[in-house]
Formats: C-alpha cells, structure tokens, sequence
C-alpha cells in the first residue's frame, strides 16, 4: 500500500502491457521508441542484487521493497504508506487481524 506520491517511485515492469489503453510503454502515443531495448534504457527498473533493503522501523523486519521503510504488514495494520509512513486511510473503525 503506498500513496500516490509514491507510486512514481516503484519499479516498472520491463513487459510491455497485453491492455492497450492507457498503457505506458506502447509504441502510440509517444510511451516507447521502436526497436527501444526497454531491458536497458528503463533505470527505474528493479535491481535483484542490491543490498539496500531496509528493515521495518516498526518490526524490524526485512523490507522486500526498495526505498521503502515500512514491511506490508505494518502499513496495512497502521494504514501507512509503505515507503513514506504517511496516512492514507483511517483504521479506527475496521477490524483488522495481522495474521
């Protein structure tokens, strides 16, 4: 769960989508050049060798996303961002288990 703010900041899919409207790495409309490799010139892409997970500082667990500093199970206990820590819903009348 993360807030839109964030959301920019997530890792793209190197696949192109099988929904054409409103995709973003289609040839129309300006999303992607043509014969572009998009395996080398997306940046925002995930990396599985880097070493920069963080740990939960709510847990402290390991957190299985980059940049984010919240695991899922706390943000979605809390109703957090998962990479920012700011409120997006109010949990106060929802019963939630963490199981």
């Amino acid at each position: 769960m993360v807030c839109g703010k964030c959301e920019q900041k997530l890792g793209k899919v190197v696949t192109p989508d099988p929904w054409k409207n409103g995709a973003r790495n289609t040839t129309e409309g300006g999303g992607r050049k043509v014969n572009e490799n998009k395996a080398l010139s997306n940046k925002l892409r995930f990396n599985p060798y880097t070493t920069k997970f963080e740990s939960c500082r709510i847990c402290r667990q390991k957190v299985h996303q980059v940049g984010s500093h919240y695991c899922q199970a706390c943000a979605y206990k809390k109703g957090i961002c998962a990479m920012c820590g700011k409120k997006i819903i109010s949990t106060k009348n929802y019963k939630q288990s963490s199981s």
